[in-house]
């Protein structure tokens, strides 16, 4: 279950806490819910989403509420729950983590601050630091940066309560995708197979971790398409998608295809299959993120030449610059309470980036793999003229087979996305280990 690990995660985080206060310099920290954020001359608000910190040690809903933690203490979390009749207020009951809280309810904002004993040197994490600056917290301690970059270094290592609520939003976003496959294959419009997903784990738009991807066809080059057209159905379908779990999410892409689709283009897809799951069975401890990245270029430019694309093999064709224009995102990125994780570039504990080589500009990890580290392997191959476009003149025109290029255009791209965890042997894939129970279809039928 997932609230089995639960206490061991309170105890971890309030053991990298004390250190992380102990090297800048507080004796305790409050970390804030976060306010609702109102649309610019609008009386609407933004579907909430807590500050991530405060995610981390609880996965209480809702706005306001305010932890206090301090040195040798249990954490003290002040509920605010207003009465309100415009909106369901819905008991807190008694989850599974009530208890490793000293816990008091309170109706507003203003309350929840008078409840918390604050002394000595306090910092502040939040939204809100005029406000905490208004019940003494001084502003050098308004979100430092020398306690919020350990915050976020730290948040990299996962706890096996974590691991478990990422391993249920896979498989939540697994049968999504089952579900979306269906959809696709029964000639679905894109708004059909999104409204097929999210029917299929039962949550609505906002309970989604990020806007779905639903591309057919030439839609799948767009990395971040969110266009959802209602009429039509495709030979190609890209979608990327998560779900989550307390807070925690997962992030899933796949691409399919009908027999339709032309057979070049679905030798790509079965050709990315294969070099995805290859990429994460290079997973282990101490590998660099860069030479996963690396490789996956590599992998891709054999591909690319195999089907006929590129007239070159991979390593001529990295050196060539002519992966890129297929392959132009970053491998992965960190995984856990935010889809986007923090710390993918960070340096150390103390801060400071390493940022990615010139070559490789949209890298977002450049950390060094270590185990309970949760990230993407996310290969993909897109046909994106405004990329391409370059290449069809000068030095590298005669490595490309344009006609081929432009039959292919059409169906856009292919992504093939898991969430792994490193582990001291190797890793764990999330992703495959709920899709092997799943009976999610194979991308290329046959």
């Amino acid at each position: 279950m997932v609230s089995q690990h639960y206490p061991a995660h309170v105890s971890e985080r309030q053991k990298k806490l004390e250190a992380a206060l102990a090297a800048a310099g507080f004796d305790g920290l409050v970390i804030q819910a976060g306010a609702p954020f109102t649309y610019f001359s609008d009386d609407q608000d933004a579907p909430f989403r807590p500050t991530p910190h405060f995610a981390h040690w609880t996965p209480l809903e809702g706005p306001s509420h305010l932890l206090h933690l301090q040195v040798g203490k249990k954490p003290r979390l002040a509920r605010v729950a207003p009465e309100d009749y415009w909106y369901e207020q819905a008991p807190l009951g008694n989850p599974y983590w009530a208890s490793q809280f000293d816990m008091v309810e309170v109706p507003d904002v203003e309350r929840a601050w008078r409840e918390l004993p604050i002394r000595g040197r306090t910092a502040y994490v939040g939204d809100r630091p005029e406000e905490a600056g208004a019940h003494g917290i001084l502003r050098d301690a308004q979100n430092p940066s020398a306690l919020t970059a350990r915050l976020d270094w730290d948040r990299a290592v996962k706890t096996a309560y974590e691991v478990d609520c990422m391993a249920a939003a896979s498989a939540l976003g697994v049968r999504g995708h089952a579900a979306a496959s269906s959809a696709f294959r029964e000639g679905a419009s894109e708004l059909a197979i999104h409204q097929a997903y999210v029917e299929a784990i039962g949550c609505t738009d906002k309970d989604l971790p990020y806007e779905s991807i639903v591309g057919l066809d030439e839609k799948g080059a767009i990395l971040h398409y969110c266009g959802k057209r209602k009429t039509g159905s495709g030979r190609v379908l890209l979608i990327d998608v998560g779900a989550q779990v307390n807070r925690y999410a997962s992030d899933i892409t796949r691409t399919w295809t009908t027999d339709k689709a032309d057979a070049a283009f679905r030798d790509l897809v079965a050709g990315m299959e294969k070099l995805q799951l290859e990429l994460c069975g290079l997973v282990k401890p101490g590998i660099a993120y860069l030479d996963l990245h690396a490789a996956a270029h590599q992998k891709i430019g054999d591909l690319l030449h195999k089907v006929g694309v590129l007239k070159i093999g991979g390593k001529d064709a990295i050196a060539r610059g002519v992966t890129s224009p297929f392959f132009p995102h970053g491998l992965g990125h960190f995984l856990g309470i935010q889809v986007h994780d923090v710390g993918g570039r960070q340096k150390s504990p103390e801060g400071g980036t390493v940022p990615p080589p010139p070559e490789f500009p949209y890298l977002r990890t450049t950390r060094k793999v270590e185990v309970g580290q949760v990230f993407t392997i996310e290969p993909g191959l897109y046909f994106i003229e405004m990329l391409l476009r370059p290449h069809r003149t000068g030095a590298t025109k005669d490595l490309f087979d344009w006609k081929l290029v432009d039959r292919l255009s059409s169906h856009g791209g292919i992504r093939i996305e898991d969430n792994v965890l490193v582990t001291k042997d190797g890793h764990r894939n999330l992703t495959r280990e709920a899709t092997a129970s799943s009976g999610l279809p194979r991308a290329v039928p046959g």
